[in-house]
Protein backbone atom coordinates (compact mmCIF):
# COMPACT_ATOMS: atom_id res chain seq x y z
CA UNK A 1 0.00 0.00 0.00
CA UNK A 2 1.59 3.47 -0.91
CA UNK A 3 0.48 6.81 0.69
CA UNK A 4 -0.74 8.83 -2.38
CA UNK A 5 -1.43 12.64 -2.78
CA UNK A 6 -3.24 13.69 -5.47
CA UNK A 7 -3.59 17.53 -6.03
CA UNK A 8 -7.46 18.70 -7.61
CA UNK A 9 -9.13 15.54 -6.61
CA UNK A 10 -12.53 17.14 -6.05
CA UNK A 11 -13.25 16.53 -10.06
CA UNK A 12 -12.37 15.28 -13.06
CA UNK A 13 -9.46 13.11 -13.65
CA UNK A 14 -7.96 13.82 -10.43
CA UNK A 15 -10.71 12.41 -8.60
CA UNK A 16 -10.94 9.66 -11.18
CA UNK A 17 -7.09 8.88 -9.95
CA UNK A 18 -8.22 9.14 -6.30
CA UNK A 19 -10.84 6.23 -6.64
CA UNK A 20 -8.62 4.11 -8.79
CA UNK A 21 -5.84 4.55 -6.50
CA UNK A 22 -8.08 3.68 -3.16
CA UNK A 23 -10.02 0.98 -5.01
CA UNK A 24 -6.65 -0.46 -5.43
CA UNK A 25 -6.06 -0.45 -1.66
CA UNK A 26 -4.02 2.94 -1.52
CA UNK A 27 -4.34 5.52 1.40
CA UNK A 28 -5.07 8.39 -0.75
CA UNK A 29 -5.18 11.99 0.44
CA UNK A 30 -7.54 14.15 -1.93
CA UNK A 31 -7.13 17.83 -2.30
CA UNK A 32 -10.15 20.50 -2.74
CA UNK A 33 -9.56 24.45 -3.19
CA UNK A 34 -12.56 24.82 -0.54
CA UNK A 35 -14.43 23.41 2.40
CA UNK A 36 -16.79 22.37 0.17
CA UNK A 37 -15.53 20.99 -3.01
CA UNK A 38 -13.50 18.75 -0.05
CA UNK A 39 -16.67 17.34 1.29
CA UNK A 40 -17.85 16.28 -1.88
CA UNK A 41 -14.51 14.81 -2.33
CA UNK A 42 -14.54 12.83 0.66
CA UNK A 43 -18.34 11.73 -0.74
CA UNK A 44 -16.82 10.76 -3.78
CA UNK A 45 -14.11 9.06 -2.71
CA UNK A 46 -15.39 7.60 0.95
CA UNK A 47 -12.22 5.30 1.34
CA UNK A 48 -9.71 8.59 0.96
CA UNK A 49 -7.73 8.81 4.07
CA UNK A 50 -8.01 12.53 4.61
CA UNK A 51 -8.43 16.16 2.75
CA UNK A 52 -6.05 18.61 2.27
CA UNK A 53 -7.52 22.17 1.36
CA UNK A 54 -6.22 25.30 -0.11
CA UNK A 55 -6.60 27.84 -3.61
CA UNK A 56 -3.51 26.91 -5.29
CA UNK A 57 -3.65 29.97 -7.38
CA UNK A 58 -2.28 31.44 -3.65
CA UNK A 59 1.14 31.23 -2.50
CA UNK A 60 0.06 31.19 1.44
CA UNK A 61 -2.58 28.89 0.66
CA UNK A 62 -0.60 26.81 -0.85
CA UNK A 63 1.55 26.98 1.75
CA UNK A 64 -1.03 26.03 4.02
CA UNK A 65 -1.83 22.95 1.78
CA UNK A 66 2.11 21.90 1.94
CA UNK A 67 1.99 22.62 5.70
CA UNK A 68 -1.59 20.17 5.81
CA UNK A 69 -0.04 17.03 3.79
CA UNK A 70 3.41 17.30 5.53
CA UNK A 71 1.31 17.19 9.36
CA UNK A 72 -0.06 14.00 7.97
CA UNK A 73 3.36 12.28 7.61
CA UNK A 74 5.35 11.70 4.18
CA UNK A 75 3.96 10.52 0.97
CA UNK A 76 5.09 7.77 -0.91
CA UNK A 77 4.34 9.72 -4.50
CA UNK A 78 2.39 12.83 -5.58
CA UNK A 79 0.44 13.45 -8.41
CA UNK A 80 0.54 17.02 -9.19
CA UNK A 81 -2.58 17.24 -11.03
CA UNK A 82 -4.45 20.43 -10.26
CA UNK A 83 -4.77 22.57 -13.10
CA UNK A 84 -6.86 25.38 -14.90
CA UNK A 85 -7.42 25.08 -18.90
CA UNK A 86 -6.94 26.49 -22.39
CA UNK A 87 -10.29 27.98 -22.05
CA UNK A 88 -9.21 30.59 -18.96
CA UNK A 89 -9.75 34.38 -19.39
CA UNK A 90 -7.09 36.67 -18.99
CA UNK A 91 -7.14 36.83 -14.66
CA UNK A 92 -5.03 37.97 -11.97
CA UNK A 93 -4.39 35.99 -9.14
CA UNK A 94 -5.34 38.82 -6.80
CA UNK A 95 -2.75 37.52 -3.92
CA UNK A 96 0.02 37.89 -5.63
CA UNK A 97 -0.05 39.95 -8.95
CA UNK A 98 0.27 36.64 -11.05
CA UNK A 99 -1.14 35.20 -14.17
CA UNK A 100 -3.53 32.53 -12.68
CA UNK A 101 -2.81 29.89 -15.31
CA UNK A 102 0.87 30.01 -14.16
CA UNK A 103 0.13 30.50 -10.61
CA UNK A 104 -2.36 27.39 -10.29
CA UNK A 105 -0.15 25.22 -13.48
CA UNK A 106 3.13 26.04 -12.64
CA UNK A 107 4.27 27.55 -9.45
CA UNK A 108 1.63 25.50 -7.27
CA UNK A 109 3.45 22.28 -8.51
CA UNK A 110 6.85 24.05 -8.17
CA UNK A 111 5.96 25.16 -4.39
CA UNK A 112 4.28 21.74 -2.97
CA UNK A 113 7.43 19.87 -4.68
CA UNK A 114 9.40 22.39 -2.78
CA UNK A 115 8.09 22.49 0.81
CA UNK A 116 7.27 18.67 0.79
CA UNK A 117 9.09 15.64 2.04
CA UNK A 118 10.81 14.28 -1.16
CA UNK A 119 8.57 11.18 -1.75
CA UNK A 120 9.45 8.15 -4.06
CA UNK A 121 7.95 9.32 -7.27
CA UNK A 122 6.61 12.47 -8.50
CA UNK A 123 3.86 12.89 -11.19
CA UNK A 124 2.97 15.85 -13.18
CA UNK A 125 0.01 16.75 -15.64
CA UNK A 126 1.42 17.57 -18.77
CA UNK A 127 -0.77 17.66 -21.93
CA UNK A 128 -0.06 17.28 -26.25
CA UNK A 129 -0.88 21.23 -26.51
CA UNK A 130 2.66 21.57 -24.16
CA UNK A 131 4.82 21.26 -27.82
CA UNK A 132 3.39 24.43 -28.72
CA UNK A 133 4.58 26.37 -25.60
CA UNK A 134 7.00 29.16 -25.38
CA UNK A 135 9.82 28.60 -23.00
CA UNK A 136 10.68 31.88 -23.00
CA UNK A 137 10.08 33.07 -19.10
CA UNK A 138 10.33 36.96 -20.07
CA UNK A 139 6.55 37.81 -20.05
CA UNK A 140 5.58 34.58 -18.36
CA UNK A 141 2.81 36.49 -16.10
CA UNK A 142 1.35 38.00 -19.44
CA UNK A 143 1.80 41.91 -18.34
CA UNK A 144 3.08 42.88 -21.88
CA UNK A 145 1.49 40.42 -24.03
CA UNK A 146 -2.21 40.43 -25.64
CA UNK A 147 -4.04 37.39 -23.84
CA UNK A 148 -4.22 34.43 -25.63
CA UNK A 149 -5.72 30.98 -23.60
CA UNK A 150 -4.67 28.44 -25.50
CA UNK A 151 -1.38 30.20 -25.97
CA UNK A 152 -1.04 30.48 -22.03
CA UNK A 153 -2.47 26.83 -21.30
CA UNK A 154 0.25 25.77 -23.82
CA UNK A 155 3.14 27.56 -22.26
CA UNK A 156 2.46 26.43 -18.80
CA UNK A 157 1.93 22.65 -19.88
CA UNK A 158 5.60 22.91 -21.42
CA UNK A 159 6.43 24.74 -18.03
CA UNK A 160 5.35 21.23 -16.18
CA UNK A 161 7.07 18.93 -18.38
CA UNK A 162 10.39 21.49 -18.03
CA UNK A 163 9.66 21.05 -14.19
CA UNK A 164 9.16 17.41 -14.02
CA UNK A 165 12.65 17.08 -16.04
CA UNK A 166 14.59 19.53 -14.11
CA UNK A 167 13.36 17.30 -10.55
CA UNK A 168 14.10 14.59 -12.12
CA UNK A 169 17.65 15.58 -13.36
CA UNK A 170 17.65 16.87 -9.48
CA UNK A 171 16.91 14.62 -7.23
CA UNK A 172 18.09 11.33 -8.90
CA UNK A 173 16.77 8.82 -5.80
CA UNK A 174 13.11 10.62 -6.73
CA UNK A 175 11.01 8.99 -10.05
CA UNK A 176 9.92 12.39 -11.13
CA UNK A 177 7.73 11.86 -14.72
CA UNK A 178 5.13 14.08 -16.87
CA UNK A 179 2.17 12.41 -18.42
CA UNK A 180 0.10 13.70 -21.68
CA UNK A 181 -3.48 12.58 -20.24
CA UNK A 182 -5.20 13.44 -23.64
CA UNK A 183 -7.78 15.51 -24.76
CA UNK A 184 -10.74 14.12 -22.76
CA UNK A 185 -14.13 15.07 -21.74
CA UNK A 186 -13.97 16.37 -18.78
CA UNK A 187 -15.02 20.01 -17.73
CA UNK A 188 -11.87 21.45 -18.43
CA UNK A 189 -11.60 19.61 -21.78
CA UNK A 190 -15.62 20.42 -22.68
CA UNK A 191 -18.06 17.44 -23.94
CA UNK A 192 -16.39 17.55 -27.19
CA UNK A 193 -13.13 16.27 -26.53
CA UNK A 194 -12.31 13.06 -28.65
CA UNK A 195 -10.15 11.17 -26.61
CA UNK A 196 -10.93 8.39 -23.97
CA UNK A 197 -12.06 9.37 -20.74
CA UNK A 198 -11.61 6.23 -19.31
CA UNK A 199 -7.89 6.37 -20.12
CA UNK A 200 -7.38 9.67 -19.12
CA UNK A 201 -6.50 8.76 -15.53
CA UNK A 202 -4.93 5.86 -15.41
CA UNK A 203 -1.08 6.60 -16.67
CA UNK A 204 -0.59 8.81 -13.68
CA UNK A 205 -1.95 6.33 -10.82
CA UNK A 206 0.16 3.68 -12.66
CA UNK A 207 3.51 6.10 -12.21
CA UNK A 208 2.59 6.78 -8.96
CA UNK A 209 2.11 3.02 -7.51
CA UNK A 210 2.74 -0.02 -10.01
CA UNK A 211 5.43 -2.24 -9.34
CA UNK A 212 5.93 -2.65 -13.32
CA UNK A 213 9.82 -2.35 -13.94
CA UNK A 214 7.95 0.48 -17.35
CA UNK A 215 6.69 2.24 -14.63
CA UNK A 216 9.73 2.34 -12.21
CA UNK A 217 11.80 5.31 -14.27
CA UNK A 218 12.48 8.50 -14.28
CA UNK A 219 12.46 11.52 -16.72
CA UNK A 220 9.89 9.90 -18.37
CA UNK A 221 6.85 11.17 -20.90
CA UNK A 222 3.92 9.04 -21.15
CA UNK A 223 0.60 8.58 -23.01
CA UNK A 224 -1.71 6.08 -21.92
CA UNK A 225 0.87 3.83 -20.14
CA UNK A 226 3.41 4.05 -23.38
CA UNK A 227 6.30 6.21 -23.69
CA UNK A 228 6.29 9.40 -25.99
CA UNK A 229 8.51 11.57 -27.21
CA UNK A 230 7.81 15.04 -25.56
CA UNK A 231 9.11 18.50 -26.91
CA UNK A 232 12.99 18.56 -27.27
CA UNK A 233 13.13 22.16 -24.97
CA UNK A 234 12.04 19.66 -22.17
CA UNK A 235 14.99 18.21 -22.24
CA UNK A 236 17.37 21.20 -21.68
CA UNK A 237 19.06 21.39 -18.35
CA UNK A 238 19.41 25.32 -18.72
CA UNK A 239 15.71 25.78 -19.50
CA UNK A 240 14.65 23.36 -16.34
CA UNK A 241 17.43 25.54 -14.30
CA UNK A 242 15.85 29.09 -15.43
CA UNK A 243 12.13 27.82 -14.65
CA UNK A 244 13.30 26.36 -11.46
CA UNK A 245 14.96 30.18 -10.68
CA UNK A 246 12.16 32.05 -11.57
CA UNK A 247 9.59 29.92 -9.59
CA UNK A 248 11.56 30.58 -6.56
CA UNK A 249 11.93 34.42 -6.96
CA UNK A 250 8.47 34.18 -7.72
CA UNK A 251 7.47 32.38 -4.41
CA UNK A 252 10.27 33.10 -2.00
CA UNK A 253 10.76 29.20 -1.96
CA UNK A 254 14.03 27.84 -3.44
CA UNK A 255 14.21 24.55 -4.90
CA UNK A 256 15.95 22.10 -2.45
CA UNK A 257 18.14 20.76 -5.24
Amino acid sequence: MARVLVTGSADGLGLMAAQLLADDGHAVTLHARSAERARDALRAVPAAEGVVVGDLSSIRQTRQVAEQAEASGRFDAVIHNAAVGYREPRRIATEDGLAHVFAVNVLAPYLLTALLAPPDRLVYLSSGMHRGGDPDLSDAQWRDRRWVGAQAYADSKLFDTLLAFGVARHWPHVRSNAVEPGWVPTRMGGRGAPDDLSQGHRTQAWLAVSPDPAAAVTGGYFYHLRPRDPAPVTRDGAAQDALLEHCAELSGVRFPG
